[in-house]
């Protein structure tokens, strides 16, 4: 069990309301990463706007704990349904399953990702094919499962959750900036194929965000301690709930022009911060 296991997820205990409380009456969102990290944060925004989700990983245990504290919290419905992205008979079974409980699917939150931090030379064949297959792969087959199965025929919006990792080669990231690279393109291809169905495509790129599992295994303590906010615009890491704002933004009919692009939520880090290797060298000290 990893350690994000392990960690009960929490609601926002305040929360500043920037659309109004109804925006999404009537919506339903499919949130893969749902049960945790930004994925969980979304699935709560998206639901505080009285949308209703499904949330969906390999984790059941964590799903329907977290589905418990989301529902309790928003008063709206949240379904956790166990599936791997990387499999499409799991993928095509809980899409049946979601649409056998709430009759459509307007979002899909492509969130789920796998990540850690490994120089190029020491990356294993098959740790690289496993971060493709969960981050490119999987994206890919949940878009085209919800398209056929619901989107096809009614529209809706797939926002796929990216990074900036790939814009200047971050390093210790080939994997997952390769991964993101091509979910960046994914987004394109698909919003000019599916676009005359009324399917908007867009990508969600955050940069570090402080408050999440992910940045302390990704050195968030040393990059305080040594004062890598500094090098940011905003002088500033993110917050989740920045990012689930970004993708309530791009889900809402304010954003009904938006497909195809990408929208990166990092205070401008990657303009400042992106590819410097003394200073990744610096914050992670004997990682590389």
């Amino acid at each position: 069990m990893s350690s994000s296991d392990s960690v009960q997820e929490k609601c926002l205990q305040t929360y500043n309301y920037l659309f109004r409380p109804d925006l999404l009456r009537g919506k339903v969102a499919f949130i893969t990463g749902g049960g945790t990290g930004i994925g969980f944060t979304i699935a709560e925004i998206l639901m505080r706007h009285q949308c209703d989700t499904v949330i969906l990983s390999r984790r059941l245990e964590k799903l329907t704990e977290s589905a418990k504290t989301l529902k309790k919290n928003t008063g709206r419905e949240c379904i956790p349904i166990k599936m791997d992205v990387r499999k499409p008979q799991e993928i095509l079974a809980a899409v049946d399953e979601a649409l056998a409980t709430f009759g459509k699917i307007d979002f899909v939150i492509n969130n789920a990702a796998g990540n850690f931090l490994c120089p190029a030379s020491a990356l294993s064949f098959n740790a690289f094919r496993t971060v493709m297959e969960i981050d490119a792969q999987g994206t890919f087959n949940i878009s085209k499962a919800v398209y056929d199965k619901c989107l096809k025929k009614h529209g809706g919006v797939i926002v796929n959750i990216s990074a900036t990792l790939h814009y200047r080669g971050s390093p210790l990231q080939v994997h997952a900036g390769s991964a993101k690279a091509a979910v960046d393109a994914m987004t394109k291809h698909l919003a000019v194929e599916w676009g005359e169905d009324g399917v908007r495509v867009i990508s969600v790129s955050p940069g570090p965000i402080a408050d999440t599992e992910g940045m302390k295994r990704l050195g968030g303590k040393r990059a305080e301690a040594t004062g890598y906010q500094r090098n940011i615009p905003l002088q500033r890491m993110g917050r989740r709930e920045e990012i689930g704002n970004t993708v309530l933004f791009a889900v809402s009919d304010a954003a009904s022009l938006l497909t195809g692009t990408v929208i990166v939520a990092d205070g401008g880090a990657w303009l400042s911060t992106g590819g410097s290797y003394a200073s990744y060298k610096q914050m992670m000290g004997s990682k590389l």
